[in-house]
């Protein structure tokens, strides 16, 4: 299979290349630093830095979109919020469009989005199907999503709604271990809050598994079977790397820090991956302190 990534020098793009370049499949990257792609792969992948570079001789068969500005790195300025709207739908539609030219297209194209998708709605379970409440993160995840279903008259596509990535290699874990190894583990805010995780291996198969089943179309939640609070999270984390944790980090004080984005540290999705499950993905870590410890506890 010929697989077009973008995004894939990022925490899922990168370790998803190379479970594909293991299993003997073309990957070409789209990216417009050839050099970070080079160092991360050598020269096992072809990077282009445009669409139009892409031989057509060559027919890529399935499109993963994962590109997207980090939403957690800076306060929501307008001037950020543009940023994080660019690098998500601009690019997505013009993947889109460009798929829509080709003669010979790919036959699916499954493109990121995030959990997100359904704001914030405590501790009600939540699946594909489910409503949404409305807030900024919303309204981002829902412009991607409709940017890249606008190729499904062409393709077949589907979307990835992801929880939080757990990964030794970035992300929000990797953000968490100093100050948890300090003993500066904190729940936040009240600690009720879901967070929908997903271990980095999960998320990775489930795009090869969705990528390669014809008959997966739509939406799909991207998390582990069983999400769990910011206080159950905390308190794990904290007992897998045997310190104590006592610190609470006020509402009052995230918000004041991080103004509208300290939604995404106060509000939280109890994400359930029905779909993942209905298609007959199989979940390597089902539980949060199974998948900790496979990565806290790796050479």
């Amino acid at each position: 299979m010929h697989y077009l990534i973008t995004g894939g020098t990022g925490l899922i793009g990168s370790s998803l290349c190379q479970h594909l370049l293991t299993s003997g499949n073309d990957v070409t990257v789209l990216s417009r630093d050839r050099q970070k792609v080079y160092n991360l792969f050598s020269d096992k992948v072809k990077t282009v830095e445009s669409l139009d570079e892409i031989d057509q001789k060559h027919a890529v068969d399935i499109v993963i979109n994962l590109a997207g500005e980090p939403i957690a790195n800076k306060r929501w300025s307008e001037k950020q919020k543009t940023i994080l709207e660019k690098s998500r739908i601009d690019l997505t539609r013009n993947l889109v469009n460009w798929i829509k030219s080709l003669q010979h297209k790919p036959h699916t194209l499954i493109s990121g989005s995030a959990v997100g998708w359904y704001g914030d709605q405590g501790a009600q379970p939540l699946t594909e199907d489910s409503a949404y409440k409305s807030d900024y993160a919303h309204e981002l995840c829902e412009k991607w999503e409709q940017a890249a279903l606008a190729a499904a008259d062409d393709i077949r596509v589907c979307i990835i709604r992801t929880g939080l990535v757990l990964s030794m290699d970035g992300g929000v874990l990797q953000r968490m271990l100093l100050p948890f190894r300090l003993g500066f583990g904190c729940t936040l805010g009240d600690g009720h809050q879901f967070m929908p995780w997903i271990h980095i291996t999960d998320i990775v198969q489930l795009i090869i598994y969705i990528s390669q089943n014809p008959s997966a179309t739509g939406v799909f939640n991207a998390t582990a079977p069983h999400p769990v609070t910011n206080k159950t999270f905390t308190h794990t984390l904290a007992e897998q790397l045997h310190r104590p944790t006592f610190l609470k980090a006020p509402e009052s004080i995230l918000k004041l820090a991080l103004g509208e984005m300290s939604q995404l540290l106060l509000g939280g999705q109890r994400a359930y991956p029905e779909k993942a499950k209905e298609i007959g993905y199989q979940f390597q870590y089902t539980e949060l302190d199974n998948a900790l410890y496979n990565l806290l506890n790796k050479p």
